[in-house]
């Protein structure tokens, strides 16, 4: 076009804007029946996914809302002003839904920035307007971090009943094509349906249209900071039974793998809601502490039962029978010289006894002992009664040394039979509990 075509055309518009507007009224519903509803349609444009604050329950979102009606007031031949057959003015010239989102959670209640619309001749309006909006969520974490959430976003008018302003939705689903993904969530869908709600305050219907986020949690970040610390941390507890009772170490192990799960816990409850549904990680934690206080327990009882010193009772038959006998042959624990697949020794007779760590007799010791009962009186140069006595008292306190000897290797055995036992218990225990959580996930 000539310049002096372009300059006819601005004058056209500044014309047909005046016209327009010369006896409108933007506080007024643009219809002709007043007792006719006003068709709005409404289509919302997912843009990026800004936060989602499982603590407080809000989801922060930035989104495109496009709204359509058609204003009876506002209409033009086009051809009487040069064909123009859109304009675009400012939104705060002309009348414009309450739309509003029924669920805000943000403290200031933003609402839409000030763009302009889109005016046609035939006096169909398109309002664009983009906004950052806070919404409520209710928030299920019994799966975290393998959760899925389902957050709804709720417009409606605030004012206008359902005989006034008709709302519907223009797609079934919201628009996700300039949708920029999310480090921690992953968007399945976004489907959108029209409901008609009367509420108890009033009579009249009000509809609104309800977008559902669809999200799933990336549990990536989860897994390898949360959950894969604490798996090798509790298949550190049974090793506490591997420890040599002597070392010291024992209980500390126990303790010291118990106050870091507490730890990870704490980081857990931290970013969760404070509700009854305790999450999947939650419950593994309570239950691997659980499971690492209990084997702390055990741990003082074997070492009391290793530490019980000289003065114990022996050992009870049933004790040994099942203790160092099958136990002992199931968990390996064999000392030195023996073997696993070698055959044990009767767990009841004084043989077995010997395979506590006690020295037994020799058989030059039998014979010289047994030459000594049977020395004759006239031919033995030891036949003096004070030398006889000391003599046996000697051999007295050796022999009641060597018993408690016997009773404390047995019962240190018994300790170490009951460590390995409880540590492939142990074991089995947590791998059991990490393939539960696995599973569960899935």
């Amino acid at each position: 076009l000539s310049p002096g075509c372009r300059g006819a055309q601005g004058r056209l518009a500044y014309k047909l804007l005046h016209d327009l507007f010369a006896n409108y009224s933007s506080a007024l519903r643009p219809v002709e029946d007043t007792e006719r509803a006003l068709n709005v349609t409404l289509q919302v444009t997912l843009s990026q996914i800004i936060d989602m604050d499982e603590r407080n329950q809000v989801l922060t979102s930035y989104l495109w809302v496009r709204q359509t009606w058609l204003d009876a007031h506002l209409s033009w031949d086009k051809d009487e002003y040069g064909g123009i057959d859109s304009i675009r003015i400012p939104s705060s010239l002309v009348w414009r839904p309450d739309i509003i989102l029924y669920n805000n959670a943000d403290e200031h209640f933003g609402g839409s920035m000030e763009t302009n619309v889109v005016l046609r001749s035939d006096g169909h309006i398109m309002w664009d307007s983009p906004a950052i909006t806070k919404s409520s969520c209710k928030v299920d974490v019994s799966y975290f971090p393998f959760d899925g959430q389902r957050c709804h976003l709720t417009f409606g008018s605030w004012t206008y009943n359902g005989n006034q302003i008709d709302l519907r939705n223009q797609l079934d689903t919201g628009d996700l094509t300039d949708f920029v993904e999310n480090v921690e969530w992953e968007l399945l869908g976004m489907p959108a349906t029209r409901n008609v709600i009367t509420y108890g305050c009033c009579s009249e219907p009000y509809p609104d249209v309800t977008y559902t986020l669809l999200l799933r949690r990336r549990a990536s970040f989860y897994i390898f900071n949360l959950l894969l610390p604490c798996i090798l941390v509790s298949f550190l507890a049974p090793l506490g039974f591997y420890l040599p009772a002597d070392s010291g170490e024992k209980v500390s192990l126990g303790v010291t793998v118990l106050l870091a799960l507490t730890v990870f816990q704490l980081l857990v409850a931290e970013s969760m809601p404070p509700s009854e549904s305790v999450p999947l990680i939650g419950k593994y934690y309570i239950a691997t502490m659980t499971m690492i206080t209990a084997s702390t327990a055990l741990t003082i009882f074997i070492m009391n039962v290793h530490h019980c010193g000289p003065g114990a009772r022996p050992v009870p038959p049933w004790a040994r029978r099942l203790i160092l006998h099958h136990m002992a042959r199931l968990c390996c624990v064999y000392e030195v010289g023996e073997s696993c697949k070698s055959p044990q020794r009767a767990p009841g007779g004084r043989a077995a006894v010997g395979d506590a760590g006690a020295p037994r007799e020799s058989a030059g010791e039998g014979q010289v002992g047994a030459e000594v009962r049977g020395c004759p009186w006239k031919h033995c140069v030891c036949h003096h009664d004070a030398l006889l006595r000391n003599v046996g008292y000697i051999a007295g306190c050796f022999r009641r040394h060597r018993a408690k000897q016997r009773r404390t290797g047995e019962w240190k055995k018994v300790a170490k039979v009951m460590d390995r036992f409880f540590m492939w218990v142990f074991f089995l225990m947590v791998f059991l509990m990490s393939v539960l959580v696995l599973g569960n996930a899935a």
